[in-house]
Order: structure tokens, then C-alpha cells, then sequence
């Protein structure tokens, strides 16, 4: 068993189809297929071994897809670093994998040069010098290296988790784990080998990497990359009218939303998909009529190697994220550990031949996450009598004040119905009364305004009194994670309104941006 097995196979099937596309370069199966087995072959000759760790560390580009294919297929493991790391943080991540190369863009290459002398195990660090065809490891490879047979166990990718949390951990996925995955995603997206993809969600995310880059492969499609959100090259690509397949975060949706021709810069697009965040139901209703497509949903996260559940065709419904896909199965589950019944909430629990091995050095980390061989997401959640799973929120971002528990996602879903709000966020903030107050983080669709009494007056008509925020504040942007997961971590951080009175405050303090 081997992931690369994929590209392989599709490039025996499909040989002369466009399998990547950036900016006016495509690159067949052929092709890519035979550059991955050259930075095999070159691996190998190098005194690369079977289960050692090679990362990568560069923006989406087509180098970035044929090396991670190429070290898989020589048997090691892809650590796959964000490119946004930089300092301290990279650093951190590196001591953590202990990675014996690196494949690198020329942006990190100084400051990876620089770590080399303080990991002794960091043996090289490979940047580009031009076209792949004339790139220097390459011309020690050979095209007709055949990929390492390894157990389905053995390690295939390491993903660094906790972005909402601001703890970084290498979540170990296997060869088995992924191809579980995938088979998932292929087979219940109806993926098709005429479908083309839009990627600029990052590949070192397991949203990029295996459900659109993974999947799409798998199923002959061809994948179009862009190295990071460009919201004017999204909709330049997306008016061009190939695009089948549109992937994003709900942040994202949001967006695009507040364009005036949206169904116009849709062009082809046949499917819309959302995931690593909750998106708000009033959300969904208002692209579906806008634009006559679904958002499909999915629950997953990198540790489960992407999906758990599904919101299909023949039964969407909108505000859950569906029923377990394949042989995986959900159970909901109180602090104990006991099974809880229908309509019940409490913790999401996992079990399936996705779920990652362990986090990568942290015994005690990975031993907290499961029960048995259930593992525990961390998210509260609630099952239907058909079987039908809906998000609660956080275990997290639960917010206790006054004695009483609040989920911000059920006020965000009432925030996110009011024309003049494009994007917001609920947090509890330390109070000396309340314990944790309940505040808004708000940014206001253009052209439109927020009257906070009116707001608060619309709040209170619907929610418990306890739940209304005690403060709103408009904000410029909410700090997000590389793959468009809103920080709340950073906003309880901010400690703007700590000296405030409840009313519509319009600051965003410079390190909370930047956390």
C-alpha cells in the first residue's frame, strides 16, 4: 500500500489529461507522474529511507504537489509545514518533526539555511532553480522508480493541528488512513474526471491537501492552484467558466455573498462545498437562492484525515452536516464518557479506519483524545432520530457566565441573519461580575451600518437574556488561521472592551491582527 499509488494509476488511465493548473502552466498526469518518481528515485539515492520525514514548506505551486507525491512514493513521510510559519513558530514545528530535508520556497530558504546549523538531523534544504524539467534533484532521479510498498499502519503525512488553539501538533496520518478517506470523498461527492477543482486553500492544511488535491487526483480531475486567497484572481478564474468545483471556508462564502453578480462570476461552477468551520444556516438559504446551488457540508478535521460526515444530494438538509460517510461511525457522548441518546448534546466522538495514529511525540496529548479507539473531537454536538449530526460548538468556546452555559454559534447564527452583518464572531471575555461576558465581534457587509440598539432590541425577542452580548464591537477583519478558521483565541486576547461601555466600539488592536 502506498497514497502515491493514486497519481500512478491515474496517469496510466489518463496520461494526456491536465492533472495541475497555475497561472497558464499545465501539467498532465504523464508528467506529473514522472516528476514525483524522479524526486523519488532522487530521495532514494540520497540515503532517504523508508519512514524518515522530508517537509515541505512553500505556498500551493505545482513543485509543492510533485514533491510531496515524490516522498511519499519513496516511502518516507510528507511533513507538510505552513508556509505562514516564520521565527519561533518554524523553529518550533521543525524541532518537532526533526525532519532530515526540507523542500523549500525561495522565501524560507535563508532563514531554513540558517536552522540547519542547530538541527544536526536537518541534512539539506532544497529550494527550485527554474523549471522542474531542469531542477537539479531531478536529474538524479529516474521516471521508472515504482513506489515503496509500505504497511497500511506506517506513517504517510504529519499535518500540524491547532490553529483555534495556538498549540501546534503533528497529527500522524497513515497510508490506510487517507486512502479511507479519500475513497469517502470520491465516492460521495460523485467526483468526476471532467471536474476542475479551484485550490487556494493551503496543501499543508488537510482541507487542501486531501480533499480537494488528494480527491480530485484520485478521480482524474484537474486541480487549478493558486499560492494563497486572492479574492480578485478567485472570481478572474471563477468568470472564465472551466471551474466545476468551488471549495472554501464559510469566511469565504461570506465574501463572495456581498458581490453584486455572484451567480454571474459562479460560471460553471456545478458544486459548492464548505468545511473546517460551522457555517450559519440563513447563510446556506441565502446562497441557495441566490445562486440555485447547494452547500454541500461535511464534519471532519485533520486528525480524522478530513471527512466524517456528509450532507448529500438526495437528503441535504441545511444546518447539519449530515450522516457518518463509509464505515466511519459518530456517537455523542457526556464528560463520563457515556453514550447519550437522540436530540442529546455532548461531545463528538469518532471511530473509523480515518482516525490519525497519535500526535507525533505527545503520548500523553494523544492518550487524552481517546476512549478506547473512540476518538474525542473536542466539538459539542447533537444527532437527529435520522441520524442527521448538527454542531453545537466548541468545547472551548463554550461561555459560562453569570452560572449559565452559552454557545456562541447559536447567536451567531441569529447575528449572521441580519442583512448589514457579513462576518461574525461570539467570545467570552473576562468579567469581574458575569464571570465571562458575552461579546460580538462584527464586520458590517459594505455600504451598511449596525444600530446597536436595534440589534440588541432583535437579540433580546429572540434569545434568553443571559445570552445577548453585553457589548458589540465593529471590527475591520477577524483574525483567521491560514485556512480561513476565524481565531477566537486571538479576539479573547484583544481585551479591547475590558473598560468600554456596552456600545458599538470600532477597534482592532494591531497584535490581535497579527496573532
Amino acid at each position: 500500500m502506498n497514497l502515491s499509488c493514486i497519481l500512478k494509476q491515474a496517469a496510466a488511465i489518463f496520461p494526456d489529461r491536465p492533472a495541475l493548473s497555475q497561472n497558464e502552466t499545465q501539467v498532465t498526469y504523464r508528467k506529473l507522474d514522472a516528476w514525483s518518481a524522479r524526486v523519488a528515485s532522487a530521495l532514494f539515492h540520497s540515503g532517504i529511507q523508508p519512514g524518515d520525514r522530508i517537509g515541505i514548506c512553500a505556498p500551493n505551486s505545482i513543485e509543492w504537489v510533485a514533491w510531496y507525491f515524490g516522498i511519499i512514493r519513496a516511502g518516507a513521510v510528507a511533513v507538510s509545514f505552513p508556509n505562514s510559519a516564520r521565527g519561533s513558530e518554524l523553529t518550533q514545528l521543525i524541532e518537532e518533526a526533526k525532519p532530515r530535508m526540507i523542500f523549500s520556497s525561495p522565501e524560507h530558504l535563508k532563514e531554513l539555511e540558517r536552522m540547519r546549523e542547530t538541527f544536526d538531523i536537518l541534512e539539506s534544504v532544497i529550494c527550485p532553480d527554474g523549471d522542474l524539467d531542469d531542477y537539479r534533484i531531478l536529474k538524479r532521479g529516474s521516471c521508472g522508480f515504482h513506489p515503496v510498498e509500505r504497511n497500511r499502519n506506517d506513517p504517510c503525512a504529519i499535518l500540524f493541528t491547532g490553529g483555534t488553539t495556538g498549540v501546534p501538533k503533528g497529527a500522524v496520518l497513515s497510508h490506510e488512513n487517507i486512502l479511507t478517506s479519500l475513497y469517502n470523498v470520491v465516492f460521495n461527492e460523485r467526483s468526476k474526471e471532467t471536474d476542475r477543482a479551484l485550490c487556494f486553500l493551503p496543501l499543508h492544511h488537510v482541507f487542501g491537501q486531501i480533499h480537494i488535491l488528494n480527491a480530485t487526483l484520485m478521480s482524474g480531475g484537474c486541480v487549478e492552484l493558486l499560492p494563497s486567497f486572492d479574492m480578485e484572481r478567485i472570481l478572474d478564474i471563477l468568470s472564465r467558466g472551466h471551474i466545476t468545483k468551488l471549495f472554501a471556508v464559510p469566511t469565504v462564502y461570506a465574501r463572495l455573498l456581498g458581490l453584486p453578480s455572484l451567480k454571474k462570476n459562479l460560471g460553471s461552477v456545478r458544486y459548492c462545498f464548505s468545511a473546517a468551520a460551522s457555517m450559519a444556516a440563513e447563510m446556506v438559504r441565502e446562497w441557495m437562492e441566490l445562486t440555485g446551488l447547494a452547500i454541500h457540508e461535511a464534519y471532519g478535521m485533520t486528525e480524522s484525515a478530513s471527512m466524517v460526515t456528509y450532507n448529500h444530494y438526495h437528503r441535504h438538509v441545511i444546518g447539519s452536516v449530515g450522516t457518518p460517510v463509509g464505515t466511519v461511525e459518530v456517537q455523542i457522548r457526556d464528560a463520563e464518557g457515556k453514550v447519550l441518546g437522540i436530540g442529546k448534546t455532548g461531545e463528538i466522538c469518532i471511530r473509523g479506519r480515518n482516525i490519525m495514529r497519535e500526535y507525533l511525540n505527545r503520548p500523553k496529548e494523544t492518550q487524552a483524545v481517546f476512549w478506547g479507539d473512540w476518538f474525542r473531537s473536542g466539538d459539542l454536538g447533537v444527532i437527529d432520530e435520522q441520524g442527521y449530526l448538527y454542531i453545537v460548538d466548541r468545547l472551548k468556546d463554550m461561555i459560562i457566565t453569570g452560572g449559565e452555559n452559552v454557545y456562541p454559534r447559536e447567536i451567531e447564527e441569529l447575528l449572521y441573519s441580519r442583512p448589514e452583518i457579513q462576518e461574525c464572531a461570539v467570545v467570552g471575555l473576562p468579567d469581574p461580575e458575569w464571570g465571562e461576558k458575552v461579546t460580538a465581534f462584527i464586520v458590517c457587509r459594505p455600504g451598511f451600518q449596525l444600530d446597536p440598539k436595534v440589534l440588541k432590541d432583535d437579540l433580546k425577542s429572540r434569545l434568553s437574556s443571559f445570552k445577548v452580548p453585553k457589548d458589540f464591537q465593529v471590527v475591520d477583519e477577524l483574525p483567521k488561521s491560514p485556512s480561513g478558521k476565524i481565531l477566537k483565541r486571538a479576539l479573547r486576547k484583544s481585551q479591547t472592551v475590558e473598560h468600554q461601555s456596552p456600545q458599538i466600539s470600532k477597534t482592532m488592536t494591531e497584535s490581535l491582527l497579527k496573532d
